[in-house]
C-alpha cells in the first residue's frame, strides 16, 4: 500500500484526476490528512463512501505505527516508530512549561560517524520519505493532543539522521507542516540541525520557505573537529564559517550552533575564547549540550562548574544557553536516540 502522508496538494490533484475526480476533492483529503489528522480513509468524512473505497484498494493515510512509547520521570516521552518496510525510527515527545517540542529523524540511522554520538554507531540504512517524516510530527500531535494554534509547538529534526543529506524530502515536509492550509507550524518553529553540508547549507538559503538553521558545531579548531566529526575532513571548519557568515538570515532570525561539551577534550575556557571568534559577525546564539553518555562513547561529561564557566565566557559576546538534558534515563536526549531497549 501507498502513503498518502507526505503528498502536496497538486500530488493529491493528479492521483484524484486520474479517478475521474473534481479539483475540489483534492483541497478535502489535503486538509484531512494535514489539517484534521485523519488516520485512516474511513476517517475521512468529507469524501465520498466510493472514493474512500477506491483510493483503499492502493493507498493507506500512511503514519508510522507506534513499536515503543517509554516515559521519563519528566514527561519526555521516546517513541520507536515501525515504517511501513518494517524499519524504525525514534522521535521524542518534549514538554515544556510553554511550549511542547518534537525532536524527530529525518534517516534510518545516520552515515556522519559523530563520535560522541549514539546514532552514528548505527550507520546509515536509507532515507526518509517526506511522508515518514511528516507522519512521526502527526503521530506524536495526535498522541499528546497538540493544537498548533493554541499552544507552541516546535519540531526539531535532531533525531536520527543527518537532514541535509536528505535534503528534497526534509524540504518537502517542512512545506507540509508550514502550509496554513495544512498542519498550520510556523516556520519560526521549525528547526533543520546539520553536522555543516556546505553546499546543502547554500541551496537551504535559496528556498523562500525553510526552516531555521542549526549547526552542530562541537569543537573551537580544525583538529579537534576532525576529531569528533569526521566530516570536517570534507567540509573544512574555516568553510563552514564562511558559509554561515554569507546565509541570509531572516530579520527575526539567528543561526543557532549547538556545541556538545566533552571533559578535558573541548570545554576549557580557551575553548570558548575560540568560539566567540569564530562566531564573530554572525547573527548567532549558542546552544551548549553537556554530553548525554552512552555505551559505545568514549568521552566523559564535564562538571557542572566546567559548562558554567564555558557559558560565561560566551555570553559575554554572544547569547548562549545550557540546553538541560531530557529523558536522559531513558536514552531520549541528544545524541542517545539509537533503538535502545528499554
Amino acid at each position: 500500500m501507498q502513503g498518502l502522508v507526505g503528498k502536496e496538494v497538486s500530488d493529491l490533484a493528479a492521483l484524484l484526476a486520474e479517478r475521474g475526480q473534481p479539483a475540489f476533492r483534492a483541497r478535502q483529503l489535503y486538509h484531512a490528512l494535514y489539517g484534521s489528522r485523519r488516520e485512516t480513509l474511513d476517517a475521512i468524512h468529507t469524501l465520498p463512501g466510493a472514493l474512500r473505497g477506491e483510493l483503499g484498494e492502493t493507498f493507506e493515510v500512511g503514519w508510522p505505527a507506534v513499536s515503543q512509547r517509554i516515559e521519563a520521570a519528566d514527561g519526555t516521552v521516546r517513541y520507536l516508530l515501525q515504517l511501513s518496510d518494517e524499519k524504525t525510527v525514534e522521535a521524542v515527545f518534549i514538554p515544556d512549561e510553554n511550549r511542547d517540542t518534537l525532536c524527530i529523524s529525518s534517516q534510518v540511522g545516520c552515515p556522519v560517524d559523530c563520535k560522541f554520538c549514539l546514532t552514528a554507531l548505527m550507520g546509515l540504512e536509507r532515507h526518509l520519505t517526506a511522508g515518514e517524516i511528516v507522519g512521526q510530527v502527526l503521530t506524536l500531535a495526535a498522541a499528546h493532543d497538540l493544537d498548533p494554534s493554541s499552544r507552541s509547538v516546535n519540531v526539531v529534526m535532531m533525531g536520527m539522521g543527518e537532514p541535509l543529506l536528505n535534503l528534497d524530502n526534509v524540504m518537502k515536509a517542512v512545506r507540509l507542516m508550514a502550509d496554513p492550509e495544512g498542519m498550520n507550524l510556523s516556520l519560526k518553529r521549525i528547526t533543520v540541525s546539520t553536522s555543516g553540508i556546505i553546499p546543502k547549507i547554500e541551496e537551504i538559503a535559496r528556498h523562500e520557505i525553510r526552516p531555521k538553521l542549526a549547526i552542530s558545531l562541537n569543537a573551537s579548531t580544525e583538529e579537534q573537529r576532525i576529531r569528533l566529526m569526521p566530516i570536517t575532513k570534507k567540509y573544512h571548519l574555516a568553510d563552514l564559517i564562511r558559509a554561515c557568515r554569507l546565509y541570509t538570515l531572516r530579520s527575526w532570525e539567528h543561526i543557532t550552533f549547538e556545541y556538545v561539551l566533552l571533559r578535558g577534550v573541548n570545554d576549557t575556557d580557551d575553548d570558548a575564547r575560540r568560539v566567540c571568534r569564530l562566531l564573530n559577525g554572525i547573527r548567532a546564539k549558542v546552544n551548549l549540550i553537556a554530553l548525554n553518555p552512552g555505551p559505545g562513547i568514549d568521552f566523559e561529561t564535564p562538571d557542572p562548574s566546567r559548562v558554567a564557566s564555558f557559558r560565561a565566557i560566551v555570553h559575554e559576546r554572544l547569547p548562549c544557553f545550557v540546553r538541560q538534558p531530557r529523558g536522559r534515563e531513558i536514552y531520549a536526549a541528544c545524541g542517545q536516540l539509537k533503538r535502545t531497549e528499554q
